[in-house]
């Protein structure tokens, strides 16, 4: 895996970069079973109204379904191809079962097409194959990890991410997260050995406007552009900071430093906070 640049035939593509895909071993066409076709929503919920800014147009996509629970144990699984994922940003492994069946799992590093994966309590600790917590040693690299069992994966999905099994006590096992923060987890919850590729996906330069554009994202327009009626950082006589305030969004709520999380049902499994200046 490496980054392609391109000649500076504009500005735009002068400091553009993508990946240069070479880790896909399959043409553009997925398993076709395994894909469901969607429409774009536009940011707006079912009566219409936008929820979530700055979406709407965009590729034609159709979702690729993951096997996030890896139910089979026991039963070996042949790696056929690594494939790209237009809906997420780490590549994805089409599995061909001893049984007949097919599924996609997350591409972690290390795993090649030919090689077989299994998942279960007594298999071994190498990348691609998934095992409860328990029986995981301590110091290990996972990814595609269950907060409830058999729920399916949840955390650490997102390309280049790993967290690692730090401690275990009693029924609880803690798992340092790619934020740093240190978190509980049931013993009997799955994980998956390694970390997942695409490592280079955080340092891709988007180049120009156009990419984000084809993702379904479209412009946002800074709060000291606009009018004092529809933000409250608008209005003034030029180009006014209104005495330098603290940067909220348009409906007033602050947006730099400010704690939002309210889910304290699950509080009490963070072990540390994550580390400042870490997103």
């Amino acid at each position: 895996m490496a980054l392609k640049a391109y000649k500076p035939t504009s500005p735009a593509r002068r400091h553009t970069t993508s990946p240069d895909f070479a880790e896909l071993t399959k043409g553009k066409k997925p398993e076709r079973k395994l894909t469901v076709s969607t429409s774009s929503s536009g940011g707006r919920n079912q009566h219409g109204r936008i929820t979530t800014r700055h979406r709407g147009g965009g590729h034609k996509q159709s979702v690729r379904i993951i096997d996030w629970k890896r139910a089979k144990d026991g039963v070996g699984a042949k790696v056929a191809a690594i494939e790209y994922d237009p809906g997420r940003s780490a590549r994805i492994a089409l599995l061909h079962y001893t049984d007949g069946t097919k599924a996609y799992i997350l591409w972690p590093v290390g795993v090649n097409v030919g090689d077989v994966l299994m998942s279960g309590e007594n298999v071994d600790i190498r990348p691609g194959n998934a095992l409860p917590l328990s029986s995981i040693p301590l110091g290990t690299v996972i990814h595609s990890v269950e907060l409830k069992p058999g729920a399916g994966a949840q955390m650490i999905r997102s390309a280049g991410s790993f967290g690692q099994l730090m401690a275990k006590e009693g029924t609880m096992a803690q798992i340092r997260m790619p934020s740093t923060e240190v978190r509980e987890v049931r013993i009997d919850c799955k994980a998956t050995i390694g970390q997942l590729g695409n490592t280079e996906h955080e340092i891709v330069r988007i180049g120009k406007a156009g990419r984000n554009r084809w993702k379904g994202w479209r412009p946002t327009v800074r709060g000291l552009a606009m009018n004092p009626v529809d933000h409250p950082h608008g209005g003034g006589e030029g180009k006014s900071g209104q005495g330098n305030p603290h940067p909220v969004s348009p409906w007033g709520k602050p947006t730099k430093g400010y704690k939002t999380r309210v889910n304290k049902r699950t509080t009490k499994f963070i072990v540390k906070r994550r580390d400042k200046g870490v997103r």
